[in-house]
C-alpha cells in the first residue's frame, strides 16, 4: 500500500487506491497490500501469481494474524456511483486454504447480473477487531447540508451496521465535531465528545485530500486508536431548497383542482386562477405588486396545482412580530385600506353583474358542434379571460365579505337528491340541474362521474373504480358533447363569493366541450391522431393546430404523464423542480404509527410489494431491514419502507443514488403494508400511508360536510338579483 502504484485507480481499484492516498497524507489506514486485477490473468489457480503467498505470510504473521480480503474495482466508489455493498468481501479469514477461497469468492463477485464482469482489484488488510464502528459522511445526505457532519455507529465494526442488520446510533455534528443531535438516545456514549470531534477532524482531513465531502467507514480498537477502513466520494445528496424558496402546498387551490392535470388543463384553469389572484392580492394590498408579476401566485408542479402559502395566507408568517408590526410601505397600506374599504361595500353589486354577464354569454353559446373554428377560439379565449376576473372577485368576496350561510356544494347536493328521487339518470343531471357541477373537478380526458348518494359511504377500492376512465371515455371524449350549452335554470340564493365560485366551475365545464370538439375536428382533419392527446398540447400549440392545423414537432412522441404522487401539505423546490416536504416538528424520528425516518427524500405513491411473487407496475418495495442483497431489485421501483435499517447502509445509499424515495424505521412495516396495499411514501419527513385510509378519512369528511352544508343549503332564501 505504500508503494505509489497503489493509489492508481485503474491499476489498483478506487477503494484501494484511496486508502493509499489516504495513508500517504498520514491518515490513520491500516497496512495491507492489494494484487491489481491485471495480474490475476491466467492464473485461475492463484498457485501461480509470484509473491502472492509471500505476501500473505508476512501480513498475517504466518498465519496467525485473521485478515479481509475485499473487493476493490475501478467501477466501485466512484463520483457517480458507489456500487455499495454490490461486490463481495470476506472478514476474519485465517490460514492459506480459506484466505485462497475468500479471494476467489471476491473475484466470483465481479461477474455482474447483467452478464458483465467488472475490473477487480483485490486488497487485503489486517482483520481489526473494534470496538465501536461506523460510518461517517463529511456532510448530512439525507437533510442535503454541507454544513453538518452525520456520523452512525455501533458496537463491533461497521459490517452490521453497513449490511442493513443493525440501525446504529446517529449523530449530527457541526464541521468541528460539536453534537447538535442524537437519534436515539446514547446512554452508553457509544463514542464521547472526544470520539466525536476526533471523527469531525478525520472528516475534514479526507475532504482535504481528496477534494470534497467524504463517505467514510471507521473503527475505534480496544486502544482508543481510530482507523480509517475505506473512504469514498459522497455519490448521492438530497435535494435542498435554495434560501428564500417559496413555501408551497395545495392550500385552497385543491377545492378547485384536486386531481393531476395535463399541460393544457394547467393553461385554461391554473394560469387564470394564478393572474385572478394576483390581481386579488393586489388590490388588497397584501403583496407588492412587482414580487407579484414575477411569481406566480398559483403553480403547477407535476402536474399538480399548488398556491404560494404565504401570499394567500394559509401559512403563518416567519416571524410573529414582523406580522404585527406589518413591514409593508405606509403609502402601500393606506391606498390598500382606502381601496378595499371601497371595494366592500362595492364588490357585492360587482359579483351580481359579472354573475350576469357569465351567465348571459353561456345561455348565448350555442353547443361546441355548431360553432365555426374562428368561433370556437374567440369562444375559448373569452372563456380563460372570465375566468381571470371570476377567480379575483370570488377571492375577495371570500377575504372581505360575511362567511355564507349557504353554499354552491349544498346547494348542489340538495339538488343532486331530489334529482335522484324524481328518477333522473345520472346521464341527464347535468342538464337538468347545472348546479351539480360544483360537486365534481373539471377534465378534459375524464368521464364526469357525479358522487355516490348522500348519506350512502361505499369503499376506497369501489370509489376508485367509479372514478376510473373507461375506454369510452378516451376514445372520442365526447361524453358531454350531446348535452346542451350550460343556461342554468332559476337557482336558490347564493352568496356573492358561492355564486362566483359556481360560474367558474360552468366555464371550466364549457372548456371542456370546446376543447372536446375541437380535438374531434383536429382527429378528422389527420394531425391529432387520438383526440386524448389533446391534453398534451400547450395552450398555444392548441390554438396555432386549430388556426394554421399545425401542430408541434415532436407532438407524436409526447407520452401522458406518469401518475404522480399528491403533494405535500406544504413544500419548496429545489434545483430542477425536485419537490421537498417541510419536515414537520416532532415528525420523522420513528416508532410511531405510519412514521419513520425519511432517508432519499422526494415523494411516491405505489403498490406494496415484499420483492417475491408478481412485481406490481409501481411496487413500492416493504421490507424488514435493508438488506444489501436487495440492491438489484431498486431499479424501477417507485419507493422503499424498511422496519429497520440505518441511514447510511448501503442499501440507503443506493437508493439515494437512484433517487427513491425511502424510509426507514417504519413500525411493523410489513404487518401493515401488505403486498397489494395502495401506499404513499415520502422520503423526506419518513410518512408512510395507506392510500385507502386516506381516501376513507378524506370521503368521510367530505361527507360530513356535504350533510352540514346540506342543512345549511337548504334554508329558504331570498332572490339573489
Amino acid at each position: 500500500m505504500s508503494d505509489p502504484r497503489a493509489a492508481r485507480i485503474p491499476f489498483a481499484g478506487s477503494k484501494a487506491a484511496n486508502l493509499a492516498r489516504a495513508a500517504l497524507a498520514g491518515l490513520p489506514v491500516l497496512p495491507g497490500f492489494v494484487v491489481p486485477y491485471d495480474d490475476w490473468s491466467g492464473h485461475g489457480d492463484l498457485e501461480g501469481l509470484e509473491g502472492l503467498r509471500r505476501a500473505w505470510q508476512e501480513l498475517s504473521v504466518g498465519g496467525t494474524r485473521p485478515l479481509v480480503v475485499r473487493s476493490s474495482s475501478p467501477q466501485e466508489d466512484t463520483q457517480e456511483s458507489s456500487l455499495a455493498g454490490q461486490f463481495a468481501s470476506v472478514l476474519d479469514v485465517q490460514g492459506w486454504h480459506e484466505f485462497r477461497a475468500a479471494v476467489r469468492t471476491v473475484l466470483d463477485s465481479a461477474h455482474r447480473p447483467d452478464g458483465t464482469v467488472a475490473p477487480m482489484a483485490v486488497l487485503v488488510q489486517p482483520m481489526l477487531a473494534a470496538r465501536v464502528g461506523g460510518v461517517m459522511f463529511g456532510a448530512d445526505p439525507v437533510e442535503g447540508r454541507t454544513d453538518r457532519m452525520l456520523v452512525s455507529a455501533v458496537r463491533g465494526g461497521p459490517d452490521s451496521l453497513v449490511s442493513g442488520e443493525q440501525p446504529g446510533t446517529n449523530y449530527w455534528l457541526s464541521r468541528w465535531g460539536r453534537l447538535l443531535r442524537t437519534e436515539p438516545d446514547d446512554p452508553e456514549e457509544l463514542l464521547g465528545a472526544d470520539g466525536l470531534r476526533r471523527l469531525a477532524r478525520l472528516a475534514r482531513q479526507a475532504s482535504g485530500v481528496f477534494g470534497g465531502p467524504q463517505d467514510i467507514e471507521f473503527g475505534f480498537d480496544a486502544s482508543g486508536q481510530l482507523w480509517l477502513f475505506q473512504s469514498r466520494p459522497i455519490t448521492a445528496m438530497a435535494a435542498r431548497p435554495a434560501r428564500g424558496a417559496r413555501l408551497l402546498g395545495p392550500g385552497p387551490v385543491a377545492e378547485t383542482l384536486p386531481d393531476q392535470l395535463d399541460p393544457l388543463e394547467e393553461d385554461l384553469w391554473v394560469a387564470p386562477m394564478a393572474r385572478g389572484l394576483a390581481a386579488a392580492l393586489d388590490i388588497g394590498g397584501t403583496a407588492p405588486r412587482r414580487q407579484l408579476r414575477s411569481v406566480p401566485v398559483v403553480t403547477a408542479v407535476g402536474g399538480r396545482a399548488a398556491a404560494d402559502l404565504r401570499l394567500l395566507g394559509a401559512a403563518p408568517p416567519r416571524s410573529r412580530w414582523l406580522a404585527l408590526l406589518n413591514p409593508a410601505p405606509g403609502a402601500r397600506r393606506l391606498a390598500a385600506a382606502w381601496r378595499v374599504g371601497r371595494l366592500t361595500a362595492a364588490l357585492p353589486g360587482l359579483a351580481v353583474d359579472l354573475v350576469a354577464d357569465a351567465d348571459r354569454r353561456l345561455a348565448e353559446t350555442p353547443s361546441a358542434d355548431r360553432l365555426t373554428r374562428p368561433d370556437l377560439v374567440a369562444t375559448l379565449r373569452w372563456t380563460r379571460t372570465v375566468l381571470v376576473s371570476l377567480h379575483a372577485q370570488e377571492a375577495l368576496s371570500g377575504a372581505l365579505l360575511p362567511e355564507p350561510r349557504a353554499t354552491a356544494a349544498g346547494t348542489a347536493l340538495a339538488a343532486l337528491t331530489e334529482s335522484r328521487a324524481l328518477g333522473v339518470p345520472d346521464d341527464r343531471m347535468v342538464a337538468a340541474q347545472p348546479v351539480v357541477l360544483a360537486l365534481v373537478a373539471p377534465g378534459l380526458g375524464r368521464e364526469l362521474r357525479l358522487p355516490a348518494d348522500p348519506g350512502h359511504t361505499e369503499g376506497a377500492a369501489a370509489a376508485r373504480q367509479r372514478a376510473a376512465p373507461t375506454a369510452a371515455d378516451t376514445d372520442t371524449l365526447a361524453t358531454l358533447d350531446t348535452l346542451p350549452a350550460a343556461s342554468p335554470p332559476p337557482l336558490p340564493s347564493l352568496p356573492p363569493r358561492e355564486a362566483l365560485r359556481l360560474r367558474i366551475r360552468w366555464v371550466q365545464e364549457l372548456q371542456v366541450r370546446l376543447v372536446r370538439e375541437a380535438a374531434r375536428r383536429l382527429v378528422v382533419r389527420g394531425g391529432l391522431g387520438e383526440a386524448s392527446k389533446v391534453g398534451l398540447l400547450r395552450w398555444r400549440e392548441f390554438v396555432e393546430a386549430l388556426e394554421d392545423g399545425r401542430l408541434p414537432g415532436d407532438f407524436k412522441e409526447r407520452l401522458p404523464r406518469a401518475v404522480s404522487a399528491p403533494l405535500p401539505d406544504a413544500f419548496r423546490l429545489a434545483e430542477g423542480g425536485t419537490v421537498v416536504a417541510e419536515r414537520p416538528v416532532g415528525k420523522g424520528k420513528g416508532g410511531s404509527e405510519g412514521v419513520g425516518q425519511g432517508v432519499s427524500g422526494g415523494r411516491a405513491a405505489g403498490t406494496a410489494w415484499d420483492g417475491t411473487g408478481t412485481r406490481p407496475a409501481d411496487p413500492v418495495l416493504v421490507v424488514r431491514t435493508l438488506d444489501p442483497a436487495l440492491a438489484p431489485l431498486l431499479p424501477g421501483l417507485a419507493g422503499l419502507v424498511a422496519q429497520t435499517g440505518s441511514p447510511l447502509s448501503h442499501l440507503a445509499l443506493l437508493a439515494r443514488e437512484f433517487g427513491l424515495p425511502t424510509v426507514v424505521g417504519a413500525t411493523d412495516a410489513v404487518r401493515r403494508f401488505p403486498p397489494g396495499s395502495r401506499l404513499t411514501v415520502d422520503g423526506t419527513t419518513g410518512d408512510v400511508h395507506m392510500r385507502e385510509q386516506e381516501e376513507q378519512e378524506q370521503q368521510k369528511e367530505q361527507q360530513d360536510q356535504r350533510e352540514e352544508q346540506q342543512s345549511v343549503g337548504q334554508a329558504p332564501q331570498g332572490d339573489p338579483r
